[in-house]
């Protein structure tokens, strides 16, 4: 049986561990994304489903792993955090780039991904299939963690209701 957990997936593990051990990319932890997940926790999905779908299509993998982590490495809050040169789906991929390139030394692809995975949102167009994958299981994952907690409360609340009619 293949493991759903990317801790326990040596090839994804080895693609990224240096930058999971490293304490700008842990200080994510402190940060909500989506309302409901940290943005580290957002990270590390859109990083390993990312993965998965680049090795199942046979594409650059390891870049779309390290992309996807990298993606939203920022540290404001951006429900509440206002820019004069445009929005937030404007500035923080810029601002998650520069500070990637302050950690790791990045390739031309995996810049590629975290500056263009607002695509739709932006008019910023990717330059490679790694950089769509990222910014669709982005997409994905933003609305999941959203509607996650209201999805638990009707599935609560259904449940509820099936225990009584018995």
């Amino acid at each position: 049986m293949v493991s759903k957990r990317w801790q326990d997936c040596p090839d994804y593990v080895a693609n990224v561990s240096d930058l999971l051990e490293n304490p700008a990319v842990q200080k994510l932890a402190n940060y909500t994304q989506h309302h409901h997940s940290t943005r580290l926790r957002h990270c590390i999905y859109v990083s390993f489903e990312s993965y998965k779908i680049a090795k199942k299509l046979n594409l650059d993998a390891r870049a779309a792993a390290r992309g996807g982590l990298l993606h939203d490495l920022f540290y404001y809050d951006w429900r509440t955090t206002k820019f004069d040169v445009g929005s937030h789906a404007y500035i923080h991929p810029r601002v998650a780039l520069r500070n990637a390139q302050k950690i790791t030394k990045l390739t031309p692809k995996e810049e590629d991904i975290i500056l263009k995975h607002m695509w739709g949102l932006t008019l910023a167009r990717p330059k490679y299939k790694e950089s769509v994958i990222v910014s669709l299981v982005d997409d994905y994952a933003a609305a999941h963690e959203f509607m996650e907690p209201l999805e638990n409360k009707f599935k609560h609340v259904f449940k509820a209701s099936q225990n009584k009619k018995k």
